[in-house]
C-alpha cells in the first residue's frame, strides 16, 4: 500500500488544471462570458502555475 506523507504529487495540479479548463469551456459555451466562467479560468491558470512551479528543478 502507498502511504501519504503529506506531499501532494505535482500531477494532481496538472489534472485539476485540465479539469478547470474543460469546465470553463463548457460554462462559456452554455452561458457566455460570466463571473463563473472567469472564476473557472482563473482557477485553471492558478493550478497550471502551481504545477509549473512544482516541476521546476530546485
Amino acid at each position: 500500500m502507498v502511504s501519504f506523507d503529506g506531499e501532494i504529487p505535482a500531477v494532481w495540479f496538472l489534472i485539476s488544471s485540465i479539469g478547470f479548463v474543460i469546465l470553463s469551456l463548457i460554462q462559456f459555451r452554455n452561458t457566455g462570458k460570466s463571473i463563473n466562467t472567469i472564476f473557472l479560468s482563473i482557477m485553471a491558470i492558478i493550478f497550471l502555475i502551481s504545477y509549473i512551479i512544482l516541476i521546476i528543478p530546485r
